[in-house]
């Protein structure tokens, strides 16, 4: 993990920012991302005038290398056109791209994940009768299957989120797919970022584990929040908090419009 240097903010800071700065920090060293609108996106846009300069944005709607004026709504968004690297279709882009094994970090969010890294983007409940309908995979089964890791940005950390099982697997890690006889590229999810703290693996054949805590939160307070029996590290760091400098390229260069910031 990286640590930005300046000094720490004792001001309130929203679960968006605090996210986004945290999950930016874990973008060090790595040069193509393909990024998920909304908190991932915030994330790789501040890396890029952070910690990552040199990082290529990929986005499905087959963008590679993206310098948007401004913040793009959806993957669809015109903005995301103007001074890209290139336009791909999106053949290309999954076939080429993906499956070439041209992406670092897929950067994905989930409404649920298990301890191996699997996520579920479809349903909450029963499938024939969920309570909830999510949107489902879209490109996050490629992107788990041909990224060479996978960061997962969740808004809030508790048991329904994070249950010993999940209501439905929309996005199988490598050790799921494994057991099915099938060989992904990746090492699938490598790191969770929370409102808790961060969760770890190293691929496959491990759990995640938990690594780091946000000031102010206790070890005893994330295993309670998770739905499984959550391995912890032989040392949990304290997460440093956003820096005076990580907030105002945030709030003022990356998302004055509040399109994500909440």
């Amino acid at each position: 993990m990286t640590v930005v240097p300046d000094r720490t903010v004792t001001e309130d800071v929203t679960s968006s920012e605090l996210l986004s700065v945290i999950a930016s920090r874990e973008l060090v060293g790595r040069h193509t991302v393909f990024a998920g609108i909304g908190l991932p996106t915030l994330a790789a846009s501040l890396a890029h005038l952070t910690v990552a300069p040199g990082l290529e944005i990929v986005y499905e709607s087959g963008v590679c290398g993206a310098h948007p004026s401004h913040l793009p709504e959806t993957i669809a968004d015109s903005v995301l056109i103007t001074d890209a690297e290139a336009v791909l279709s999106i053949p290309a882009l999954f076939g080429y791209v993906l499956q070439g094994g041209h992406i670092d970090v897929g950067f994905l969010g989930a409404a649920q994940i298990d301890r191996w890294g699997n996520l579920n983007s479809s349903v909450i409940g029963d499938w024939h009768r969920p309570k909830v309908r999510l949107p489902g995979s879209g490109g996050a089964m490629e992107v788990m299957a041909n990224s060479r890791e996978v960061f997962v940005v969740m808004r809030r950390h508790e048991q329904r989120s994070f249950p010993a099982e999940l209501d439905f697997c929309t996005s199988p890690g490598p050790d799921r797919a494994r057991a099915d006889g099938i060989r992904p590229r990746g090492a699938g999810v490598t790191r969770v970022i929370t409102d808790l703290g961060i969760l770890a693996r190293e691929g496959v054949g491990e759990e995640l584990r938990l690594v780091a805590v946000h000031p102010g939160i206790t070890v005893d307070q994330v295993r309670s929040a998770t739905g499984w029996d959550l391995e912890v590290a032989d040392t949990v760091d304290t997460v440093e908090p956003p820096t005076a400098a990580e907030l105002r390229l945030l709030r003022e260069d990356v998302d004055p419009r509040r399109v994500y910031l909440r």
